[in-house]
């Protein structure tokens, strides 16, 4: 029986090229000088810390448009409040979301049940969603409503089998 996965994952070689490009940029631009503006990335959290609010969101800006140039979504991305630091200094916390949760799953469970063709089926397993259908085509128009859905999450497909 034909099916696919449906995943939500992030290329972390590409975050991570998209962070240095970042920090590269951010160590050349005038806008940035004597700000002690910093990008420091821990694995899937990235932590913006600068001198104001303002170069707060310029860094914000400066980052969505590396992801962007790297293919990146930034619907995967969880941005924290924006908080007072030592010094003088703010700082925001970004979290790279990875994977499907259970909330998010059973959404796109019920959306494909509602909206999807007969005689497909969705299930979780784990992070992921398998989905079996009679004809390949009925799995195409799956992926196609997936795709015009705004779930707030970046999604991928994968395993297609025939």
């Amino acid at each position: 029986m034909p099916s696919f996965d449906v995943v939500s994952e992030i290329d972390r070689q590409e975050l991570r090229n998209a962070v240095d490009q970042a920090q590269r940029e951010l160590a050349t631009r005038f806008d940035f000088k004597n700000t002690n503006s910093e990008i420091d990335q821990k694995d899937l959290v990235l932590t913006l810390s600068t001198v104001s609010e303002d170069r707060l969101r310029a860094l914000r800006t400066l980052l969505e448009e590396k992801f962007v140039k790297r293919k990146l979504s930034l619907k995967g991305l969880d941005w924290g409040k924006i908080e007072q630091a030592s010094g003088d200094t703010v700082r925001q916390v970004v979290t790279v979301k990875v994977g499907i949760d259970s909330d998010k799953a059973r959404e796109i469970n019920r959306l494909i049940k509602e909206k999807g063709p007969k005689g497909v089926s969705s299930q979780s397993q784990a992070q992921q969603i398998r989905v079996t259908g009679k004809k390949r085509d009925d799995l195409q128009a799956v992926i196609a409503l997936l795709r015009e859905a705004d779930l707030g999450i970046p999604l991928q497909f994968e395993n297609f089998r025939d």
